[in-house]
C-alpha cells in the first residue's frame, strides 16, 4: 500500500474518531439531562454518592465517564471547603408568600444535603452584608436573595448567589420569576372582560423591580381597553394589609369612583376588603377585588379572593437548584428562568353593579 494511501485511511479514521466523540459536556445539568435525572441527584452523586441509590449512581458516573466531564479545578477547591449551608435572605419573614418559596427552596436543600439559614433583613443593607460576609469567610457557601439587590461578596470568580421573585440587575446573577407585566396586565383584562372601566390599583414600593413590572401591566391592560389612565385612582403600599387599609381610606376620602380594585400583593387586597368592608362597601357587589401571589389565606377570605397564583414553591425548587448547579460548576452560564402565573377566580370579583356602570 502506498503511503499516501496509508495517510488516507488514517486521516479518514480520525475524522471518524472525531466525529464520534461528543462535545464536552461542562455542565452537571447536561449531565442530569443525558442520565435523564434531576440536577440535584447529579450533585449528591458527585459529593456524596453513598446518598444516592446504586442503579442511578453507576448511571451517572457512566455518563460522567463517556463524556469525559471534570470539574473545573475552583469547583474542586469549593467542595474541599464546603459547609452545605446555604442562607435564604428575605426582606419580611412574616409575609405568608414567602414562606412557600422558603418550602421549597428546603425541599431541594435537603434533598441534596445542604441546611437552610434563613435570613430577615428588614431591607436593611447592613443585614444583607452580615449575611454575605458569612460566604466571604466560607461560613456558607452561597445564598438566595428574595430581593432586588445583590449583597456584595468579596471574593473572586463568580458570585453564589441566585435571585428568586425578584429581578437584579446583575447579568451574572442566575434569577427565577414571573412576568409581572403580563400577570397583572391579566389580571386587569379579566376586570375589563367583567366590564369593569373605573379600576383603582394599589401599587408596591417604586422601589422594586416587579411592583414597577405590575404597574406597567395595570397601564397596558387599560391601554388595551382604550380606558385612560387616572393618576388619582393610584395609590402606593408597603404591601402589608394595613397599606391596604390605608390606600382604600384615601380613595374613599378623595370622592373616587371605583367599581375595582386591583393590588400589587394579596395582603394589601385583605386590607382593601377590610376597609371596603367598615364603609358599607360589598364585595363584589358594590366593589370587586383582585390580588397577587395567591397566599394561603386568599381562599379563606370573605368572599375568597381572586388573584394571580404566583408557582410560589416551583420559584424556591428552582431557585435551590441553580445555586446547587452553580456550586458544583461555577463556570456554568447564568440564566433566567420566567415561571407561568395564572389568574385564580374565585368570589371577590363580579360585573359591576347597574349603578356603578358608566
Amino acid at each position: 500500500m502506498s503511503s499516501e494511501g496509508s495517510r488516507g485511511k488514517r486521516s479518514t479514521a480520525s475524522a471518524t474518531r472525531a466525529a464520534a466523540t461528543p462535545a464536552r459536556v461542562r455542565t452537571i445539568k447536561e449531565i442530569a439531562a443525558i442520565a435523564n435525572v434531576s440536577v440535584a441527584t447529579v450533585s449528591r452523586a458527585l459529593q456524596r454518592p453513598e446518598v444516592v441509590n446504586e442503579t442511578t449512581r453507576l448511571r451517572i458516573q457512566e455518563v460522567v465517564k463517556r463524556v469525559g466531564y471534570t470539574p473545573n479545578a475552583l469547583a474542586r477547591n469549593l467542595r474541599t471547603a464546603r459547609t452545605r449551608l446555604i442562607v435564604a435572605l428575605l426582606p419580611d419573614i412574616a409575609n405568608p408568600f414567602f414562606s412557600e418559596v422558603i418550602r421549597g427552596i428546603e425541599q431541594v436543600a435537603h434533598e441534596s444535603g445542604y441546611s437552610v439559614l434563613l435570613g430577615e433583613t428588614q431591607s436593611s443593607l447592613v443585614r444583607e452584608q452580615a449575611y454575605a460576609d458569612m460566604v466571604a469567610a466560607r461560613q456558607a457557601d452561597g445564598i438566595i436573595t428574595m430581593s432586588h439587590r445583590v449583597p456584595k461578596i468579596p471574593m473572586p470568580g463568580r458570585l453564589p448567589v441566585v435571585n428568586a421573585c425578584e429581578y437584579v440587575k446583575d447579568k451574572q446573577i442566575s434569577s427565577v420569576y414571573v412576568d409581572n407585566v403580563a400577570a397583572a396586565g391579566a389580571a386587569v383584562d379579566y376586570l375589563v372582560m367583567l366590564g369593569h372601566r373605573q379600576v383603582a390599583f394599589i401599587a408596591g414600593p417604586p422601589s422594586s423591580p416587579i411592583c414597577v413590572d405590575r404597574e406597567k401591566g395595570y397601564r397596558l391592560a387599560l391601554q388595551r381597553a382604550k380606558l385612560a389612565f387616572d393618576p388619582a385612582l393610584m395609590v402606593s403600599g408597603d404591601f402589608s394589609i394595613e397599606a391596604g387599609e390605608r390606600a382604600v381610606e384615601l380613595l374613599l376620602s378623595q370622592g373616587q369612583s371605583f367599581s375595582a380594585v386591583f393590588c400589587s400583593n394579596d395582603e394589601m387586597a385583605i386590607g382593601a376588603m377590610r376597609a371596603l368592608s367598615s364603609h358599607g362597601l360589598r364585595v363584589p357587589e358594590d366593589v370587586s377585588v383582585v390580588g397577587f401571589d395567591d397566599i394561603r389565606f386568599a381562599r379563606y377570605t370573605s368572599p375568597a379572593l381572586t388573584t394571580v397564583a404566583q408557582p410560589k414553591n416551583a420559584l424556591g425548587r428552582e431557585a435551590m437548584a441553580m445555586l446547587i448547579e452553580l456550586l458544583a460548576d461555577p463556570e456554568v452560564p447564568p440564566r433566567k428562568r420566567v415561571l407561568s402565573a395564572d389568574l385564580v377566580v374565585r368570589g371577590s370579583t363580579a360585573p359591576p353593579s347597574p349603578r356603578k356602570r358608566k
